[in-house]
C-alpha cells in the first residue's frame, strides 16, 4: 500500500514487529534493547500467541564444534545453494547457542537433549548420523523436558519485561504493509476492533508471521498436496507470504515443509479436525496384519521405515513423503482386538473413525477403491508374511502376518500432516529482505520459519535456533536509526482520531484478582498456553474447598477438558496430585502448578 504526505497516522513507533513467535518475540525485545520503542503484534488472541514455537520440543540447534556443524549444514542442504554469509551466520549462531541461552536467556546451565534421553557423551543425535559432520550436533533446552512451552515462555517473558518499551496488541492482523514510492516499509496496516489503524515504524518493520500450515490454497499452490494437517498453531495462515510480496520481495523455499508422525507423517483422521495431535511411531500400527495403502487400495513404501521430520529415505537421499488424498491403514480382526487394548494417548485415539466390513468386497466399496486391488495387496501381503520376504518393499519380515481368511475387516482412514514450513522471503545475513535484484528492500527485515534460512534436509533443533539467531539480528538492525528518513518522515500527519482511543493502547496489562477471606491466589507459567491464574478457597489445614480458574489459554481440544476436569478432581479428592487428564499433560501440570502456588501462600 502505497502512502504520501497526506497520509494519516493513527500511531507512531521506531520499530513494527508483525507476529508474536520466537522469532517476532526475540525481534522486540532486542529492538527494545536497542533503544527503540516497539509495536508487537499478532494475529491471535491473547493466550494463543507463540506461533509454532509455543507447540515445538523446545529443542534448540546446538553444536560444539563450528567446523563440524559447517559440513553437516552443507550437507543437509544436499547440493542447495546457500549464501555464504547467511552460512557463516547460521554456524557461528549453533556453535555458540550455549552462550546465546546463558548471555540472553538467562539459563545458567543449558540442558543437553543426550542428557534428557540419558545417552552418553558420544552418542549421535543428528538425525543423519553418515553425513559429515554430524557427531557433534547436540540439541539444547532451557530445562530438562521438551514438549512444555519452556522456551516459549521464557521469550514471552522477555517481552513482557519491557513492557515499558514495547506495546503488545493481540487479535490484531496486518492488512497491508506501508511502503513510500522509493519502495521503503514506513509501516503497517493493522485491524484492531474491526477499525484499519496506520501505523508508522520510523525505522524499520521486521516480518515474522509464520508459515503456510493453515493456508489449504497455499499448501497446494507451493507444496502440491491435497491436504495436510497442521500439528502445531492455527494462526499461521501465509499471510507473510501476501505481505512479503506487496512489497516486492524475492520469495525462496516455497517447497519446502517439514513434519512428523506415524509412518510418513501420518495423524489418525477425524472429521472437522483442525490439529493434529503429534503422534510417535507406535509399532502396532506396522507389526502384525496391518499395512497401509494409497488412494487405490495398495501399499506405497514399507511401513516400519523411520522418517525423519517426514523425511523418507529414498536410494541414498532424503525427500518429502508422497501425500496420497486419504491413506488408510488395512487390519483385520486379530489386529484390530490388539489395537483396541491401547489406552495411551494419542494411539488410543485409532479406532474413533475406524470402517468395518464383513468381507474384503465391502470394505473397498466402502473406501472406495477397487476390490481387486485391495484383494490383490492383502493376497501379496499373506505371500511375503509365509515367505518372509516383503519382496516390494522389504519390511521386515517380523513384522508380518498374514491376515485371517474370513472377515471381519477394518480400515483406520489417516490423514498426512505439516509441522511447519520455510516458505518466505529471501533474506541476508543482515535479516534485510531482498527484491528479485537481491537488494534489500529498504527499512524490511525477517525472521523465523517465513523464509527460514535452513534447507533442504530438517534436522530437529534448527529453525528455532534460526528463530533465536536472526530475530535478534533482525530487531537490532530494524532498530538502528536510519539516515535516510526525511522530513515528512518525522512530523507526522496527525489522525483526526482521539488520542486515547482504546484500541491504540497495549494489551500488556496488570491485573489484580480480587480475594475474599480463605482465599488465595496461584500463578503458573507451566502449562501449553500462557500464564494460568487460579482462585483457591482452602481453610488453614489447606482443605481445598473450591478452585476457581480465573486466567488460562490452553489448547481448545485437550487442554479444554483439563481446565473443566482438574479443579473438579482436586476439591473432590481434596489434593492437588490427581491425575492427569490424557492427551493434556502440559496444561494438567500447569493447574496443578498453580494450585501449589495458591496454597503455599497460606500461613
Amino acid at each position: 500500500m502505497i502512502v504520501n504526505q497526506k497520509t494519516s497516522y493513527d500511531a507512531s513507533y521506531d520499530v513494527i514487529v508483525l507476529g508474536f513467535g520466537g522469532a517476532g518475540a526475540t525481534a522486540a525485545r532486542f529492538a527494545a534493547d536497542s533503544g527503540a520503542k516497539v509495536l508487537l503484534v499478532d494475529s491471535a488472541p491473547e493466550g494463543h500467541e507463540g506461533g509454532n514455537t509455543r507447540y515445538a520440543g523446545e529443542l534448540v540447534g546446538y553444536s560444539s564444534s563450528e567446523e563440524d556443524y559447517r559440513k553437516y549444514y552443507k550437507h543437509l542442504a544436499q547440493h542447495f545453494k546457500i549464501d555464504p554469509e547467511i552460512e557463516n551466520t547460521v554456524v557461528h549462531g549453533i556453535a555458540h547457542m550455549k552462550e546465546y541461552f546463558q548471555k540472553y536467556l538467562d539459563v545458567a546451565e543449558p540442558v543437553s537433549y543426550k542428557k534428557v534421553l540419558g545417552l552418553p557423551d558420544d552418542a549421535i543425535l543428528a538425525y543423519h548420523p553418515n553425513l559429515p559432520g554430524a557427531k557433534t550436533y547436540d540439541m539444547i533446552a532451557v530445562k530438562p523436558s521438551i514438549f512444555d512451552a519452556a522456551l516459549w515462555n521464557v521469550l514471552r517473558q522477555k517481552v513482557l519485561d519491557r513492557s515499558d518499551k514495547i506495546d503488545v496488541w493481540y487479535s490484531a492482523p496486518v492488512v497491508h504493509l506501508l511502503q513510500k514510492t522509493n519502495r521503503k516499509v514506513v509501516g503497517a496496516q493493522i485491524e484492531r476492533d474491526h477499525v484499519l489503524l496506520n501505523v508508522h515504524a520510523k525505522n524499520g518493520v521486521v516480518l515474522a508471521t509464520g508459515g503456510i500450515e493453515n493456508n489449504p490454497e497455499m499448501i497446494q499452490d507451493y507444496i502440491g498436496s491435497y491436504k495436510l494437517v497442521p500439528l502445531g498453531s492455527l494462526y499461521n495462515t501465509g499471510k507473510g507470504i501476501n505481505l512479503a510480496q506487496e512489497a516486492g520481495a524475492d520469495m525462496w523455499h516455497m517447497s519446502m515443509y517439514a513434519s512428523g508422525g506415524m509412518q510418513q507423517s501420518f495423524a489418525f483422521y477425524e472429521p472437522g479436525m483442525k490439529r493434529a495431535p503429534f503422534y510417535m511411531n507406535n509399532p502396532i500400527f506396522f507389526t502384525g496384519s496391518i499395512f497401509t495403502v494409497g488412494d487405490d487400495g495398495t501399499r506405497y513404501f514399507r511401513e516400519d521405515q523411520p522418517a525423519r521430520e517426514g523425511y523418507i529415505e529414498n536410494h541414498g537421499s532424503w525427500y518429502k513423503p508422497l501425500n496420497p488424498i486419504q491413506p488408510y491403514f488395512v487390519l483385520d480382526q486379530k489386529q484390530y482386538d490388539k489395537i483396541s487394548k491401547v489406552d495411551t494417548f494419542p494411539d488410543n485415539k485409532a479406532l474413533n473413525s475406524v470402517i468395518k466390513a464383513k468381507t474384503v468386497s465391502d470394505l473397498a466399496e466402502k473406501m472406495g477403491v477397487e476390490t481387486e486391488k485391495l484383494q490383490g495387496t492383502i493376497d501379496e501381503f499373506n505371500f511375503f508374511a509365509e515367505k518372509k520376504h516383503d519382496y516390494a518393499y522389504h519390511r521386515a519380515p517380523e513384522t508380518m502376518s498374514s491376515f485371517s481368511e474370513q472377515g471381519p475387516y477394518y480400515a483406520i482412514p489417516l490423514v498426512q500432516t505439516i509441522g511447519w514450513t520455510e516458505a518466505g522471503p529471501r533474506r541476508n545475513a543482515r535479516a534485510e529482505i531482498l527484491d528479485p535484484e537481491r537488494k534489500p528492500i529498504p527499512h524490511f527485515y525477517g525472521a523465523g520459519e517465513l523464509g527460514s534460512n535452513m534447507a533442504n534436509l530438517y534436522q530437529g533443533g534448527s529453525d528455532l535456533a534460526d528463530c533465536l539467531i536472526f530475530g535478534k539480528i533482525a530487531g537490532q538492525n530494524a532498530a538502528h536509526p536510519k539516515d535516510d528518513v526525511d522530513e515528512v518522515d518525522t512530523p507526522l500527519v496527525k489522525s483526526d482520531r482521539p488520542e486515547k482511543m482504546p484500541h491504540l493502547t497495549s494489551d500488556l496489562k496488570k491485573v489484580d484478582y480480587p480475594t475474599a477471606p480463605d482465599q488465595y491466589i496461584g500463578k503458573s507459567d507451566q502449562g501449553i498456553g500462557d500464564e494460568i491464574v487460579v482462585r483457591v478457597t482452602a481453610d488453614k489445614q489447606k482443605n481445598i474447598k473450591n478452585v476457581e480458574v480465573l486466567k488460562q489459554a490452553e489448547s481448545d481440544d485437550y487442554g479444554q477438558k483439563a481446565i473443566a476436569e482438574i479443579p473438579r478432581r482436586m476439591v473432590k479428592e481434596n489434593t492437588v496430585d490427581v491425575d492427569a487428564v490424557s492427551g493434556a499433560s502440559n496444561t494438567s501440570r500447569g493447574l496443578k502448578d498453580a494450585v501449589r502456588d495458591a496454597l503455599n501462600k497460606i500461613k
